[in-house]
């Protein structure tokens, strides 16, 4: 173990080293090499030594003591045998889960930013929150320590952004007590409590209109929340919103929409379902096969469509569940053309059980318990009768995916459920076929000249060949030279060169919004800029301007 330490942290301090290189340190002679290195090498230790220290008291001072950290941890590693999406939940991590979902979350109120000294700090706090009607904290104010009720503090004036959510992760309903460094060097103490955040409507869905040569609408959806609020009506569901972004951009005259579902991981199948309804006619979405065998269609109930235009389905490595509900039931129709990379290829269906044995799905509201699992509870087929899982949902256009360097999918995980076909739905009428084969042909010589997508495919290459070797290598010429190897992909990656094919503009009513609020126009001016310089986007722009309207 104690072997096993030394190199992970040999590992860090070389990888913080590489990072650090200045970028004449090849044409340095031998002799001023060493002495950088011996310069950076003694505060790179430390700070390794100090982050592991971190993570140790992190441990040592949970808010809930050590017997539950550790007995969670059995738990948790007990539900993982089953399969990946099996998963043992504290009421903490449940009540996380929930607020991904749609739920309103508990939070202090701030969101934080790296310094690049180390450490984090404000950069801004959220009208309303416990953290604003403190009345003691400021943008620019950087975290020192942490002390949940009862424990020890926490030293986190050098953590990492990652470390620091990770620790305020750790308990929704305990009082911390924060230690923060004002911009004149005076330190604050202030004891804050969770608390559930407002449900602002208008920010979970972001829509643009991309004008140029064709006038093209422009949708965002990070995940497939549900209706929290209003008994499941759907009225706050991602579904209704989304529909609701729709009607916005029909009145600027779009001539086609981009869907955006990369790096979705899923949600709501209900939601999903609604969804895809959005751009078809009544019929059945999806199908669900339970443990019994006994296979159900999740049909879209409602006659008629909110949009019936030109449409792209934008997905990635991470696009997984509930969006390969909605890319594959629109693919299926030939509603939509799919335009990214192959999706993640999980179709299951899970539901959160109370640990009490018993509860059955239909008491599950009434009963609340200390613990939770989330159990996988069925297979989720498309209407043609085959599965996402593990395939996932291949796209008409084939983009080169960043994610392919980084990420598992499912067919990865040993413990996966095998994917397997069932007979097609009777009642599922697809529209005519869509030109994909010519427009793929159309766009292909763009995306083999991107200097970004040429990138992407060596930066790909360059990690599977990483992955095969058995030993990671911690000698110094070794790791500066796989840094320098990386250094023109690295600089190709980074490129955020503005697109000329259009310009970004927000709807009349988001317009209207950012002249009263500052802090919303300045995410709305950061988020746009994403969408100009977007590679993805850019090839999804092209392929709707060779969509004729029907």
């Amino acid at each position: 173990m104690q072997q096993k330490l030394v190199k992970k942290m040999k590992l860090e301090v070389l990888d913080d080293l590489v990072d650090g290189l200045p970028g004449n340190f090849k044409s340095l002679n031998p002799a001023k090499q060493k002495a950088y290195v011996d310069s950076a090498e003694a505060p790179l230790r430390k700070k390794a030594a100090a982050s592991l220290k971190r993570k140790i008291e992190d441990i040592l001072q949970n808010p809930h003591g050590i017997t539950q950290y550790t007995g969670q941890i059995y738990c948790e590693t007990i539900a993982s045998g089953f399969d990946p999406h099996t998963e043992f939940f504290p009421p903490e991590e449940k009540e996380n889960f929930e607020g991904i979902l749609g739920k309103q979350r508990f939070e202090f109120g701030f969101k934080i930013k790296g310094d690049k000294s180390g450490g984090v700090f404000i950069d801004n706090l959220e009208p309303g929150s416990p953290a604003f009607r403190s009345g003691k904290l400021n943008k620019g104010d950087k975290f020192m320590s942490v002390q949940w009720e009862g424990k020890e503090s926490v030293d986190v004036s050098e953590i990492s952004v990652d470390e620091f959510g990770r620790l305020l992760n750790e308990s929704n309903h305990t009082i911390a007590l924060f230690t923060v460094k004002k911009a004149d060097g005076s330190l604050v103490k202030i004891s804050l409590q969770k608390e559930q955040a407002g449900n602002d409507d208008d920010d979970k869905v972001k829509s643009f209109i991309l004008k140029g040569a064709n006038t093209i609408g422009y949708i965002y959806l990070p995940v497939f929340y549900e209706d929290w609020d209003t008994n499941n009506q759907g009225l706050n569901g991602c579904a209704n919103d989304v529909g609701r972004e729709i009607l916005k951009l029909k009145k600027e005259n779009i001539d086609g929409l981009i869907l955006d579902l990369r790096n979705n991981g899923g949600g709501s199948a209900e939601e999903a379902t609604e969804l895809a309804g959005i751009f078809i006619d009544a019929g059945p979405v999806q199908q669900e096969k339970d443990r019994d065998g006994k296979v159900y269609t999740l049909k879209d109930m409602n006659r008629g469509t909110i949009y019936d235009g030109p449409l792209v389905i934008l997905v990635n490595g991470y696009s997984a569940s509930a969006s390969e509900i909605v890319a594959g039931a629109l693919q299926d129709y030939n509603r939509a053309v799919i335009v990214g990379a192959n999706t993640y290829g999980k179709a299951t269906a899970q539901i959160v059980f109370p640990m009490d044995t018993t509860v059955t799905p239909e008491t599950i509201a009434d009963r609340q318990s200390e613990n939770y699992l989330k159990i996988t509870i069925s297979k989720l087929y498309r209407v043609n009768g085959t599965t996402a899982q593990f395939t996932g949902v291949h796209p008409d256009i084939v983009l080169p995916d960043l994610l392919d360097a980084y990420i598992s999918k499912e067919a990865d995980d040993p413990g996966a459920l095998r994917p397997s076909t069932i007979a097609p739905n009777k009642y599922y009428t697809p529209y005519a076929p869509l030109p994909v084969k010519t427009l793929a042909q159309s766009v292909q010589p763009e995306i083999d000249t991107s200097r970004y997508f040429n990138a992407v495919k060596n930066f790909v290459a360059q990690s599977k060949n990483q992955k095969e070797l058995k030993d990671i290598p911690l000698d110094l010429n070794d790791a500066i030279a796989a840094g320098q190897a990386s250094a023109v992909n690295d600089e190709a990656l980074s490129l955020t060169i503005a697109t000329k094919k259009f310009t970004v503009q927000s709807n009349q009513y988001e317009i209207a919004r950012m002249q009263a609020d500052s802090y919303l126009k300045e995410l709305n001016d950061e988020f746009s800029q994403q969408v100009l310089t977007d590679q993805y986007i850019s090839i999804a722009y092209d392929v709707l301007g060779k969509i004729k309207t029907p």
